[in-house]
């Protein structure tokens, strides 16, 4: 129907369409407090399961299932009752849980809350609104992490079907464990919570983009900035790549001698190494040495 039959229905019955209005900010604001009374019961839920449930709970698998009711499940909750509504009613309601879960968890740790806080601090340092500011805006990413966590597990299990590339213990990477840190609560434990997850979401992702990298292309880049920016991530820049003026003999060179094997792995992937003189295949990285080429 056009807008301006829309508008002349209105016009004609402006009681019936104050009456939607009307049911339209109830029903948002239903669904306001159903989703953060939902969230507050699941965290309160997750606060008292017992401590070896907890230890499931914290890795993935599991723990992307938590995420995901923390997260995009209300979104599409709200998407799907009340369209773009219901989706601003589901952001809301994850605002107000948020806070008020920090103050339930402040009130219930009230010596811990006297003592120092790394809130209080950078309060002191920045302010407190450029600081909450700050924090909200870097949760504008929290989209683009769990777009990556879904890549790591929709896409990346094919390439060590397809290539031989190498498997992860994902929960060796994604999982939380700050909630363990004495003295951490409310405010300070909710972001440091946000920054555990998210700092093990990338650096899978950046894991697994080694692999890709080195096997497709083991080329530096002309930019030398650049090559020295990017060798944190990737250290087969500067232990492997071929120099941007080489040629295609020396590119083919590398992938012959680096994967005629089988193996498949980024150029410095433990599995490449040996540790005590055992092979590093199946080892843990987290049971690693810190410099593992010391013990080949």
């Amino acid at each position: 129907m056009p807008f301006g039959a829309v508008r002349g229905s209105c016009d004609a019955g402006e009681s019936g369409c104050h009456r939607d209005d009307v049911r339209m900010i109830a029903s948002c604001f239903l669904l306001t407090g159903s989703i953060s009374l939902s969230l507050l019961l699941f965290a309160g839920t997750l606060s008292i399961i017992p401590g070896r449930l907890k230890e499931i709970v914290r890795c993935a698998p599991t723990l992307d299932l938590v995420v995901s009711v923390f997260t995009w499940i209300p979104w599409v909750v709200g998407l799907s009752l009340l369209g773009w509504r219901g989706l601003v009613a589901a952001v809301v309601a994850q605002f107000i849980s948020l806070k008020a879960w920090c103050l339930i968890h402040e009130l219930a740790n009230r010596e811990a809350a006297r003592g120092p806080r790394i809130v209080e601090v950078i309060n002191r340092l920045v302010g407190p609104w450029r600081n909450h500011l700050a924090l909200w805006v870097t949760a504008i990413a929290l989209p683009g992490f769990l777009m990556i966590r879904l890549i790591e597990i929709v896409v990346y299990w094919t390439l060590p079907l397809l290539l031989n590339f190498p498997k992860y213990r994902q929960a060796e990477w994604v999982n939380c464990s700050r909630q363990k840190f004495d003295g951490l609560i409310g405010h300070d434990l909710i972001w440091c919570l946000y920054c555990d997850w998210m700092t093990g979401v990338y650096s899978l992702g950046a894991e697994m983009l080694r692999n890709v990298e080195s096997f497709w292309c083991p080329i530096r880049f002309y930019d030398g900035k650049k090559c020295e920016n990017c060798n944190v991530d990737f250290p087969d820049i500067t232990n492997g790549w071929v120099k941007p003026g080489a040629t295609m003999k020396d590119v083919t060179d590398v992938l012959e001698e680096k994967y005629s094997t089988g193996e498949r792995a980024w150029f410095g992937h433990p599995v490449r190494l040996t540790v005590k003189g055992h092979d590093a295949r199946g080892i843990s990285q987290t049971d690693l040495p810190t410099n593992p080429k010391s013990h080949q």
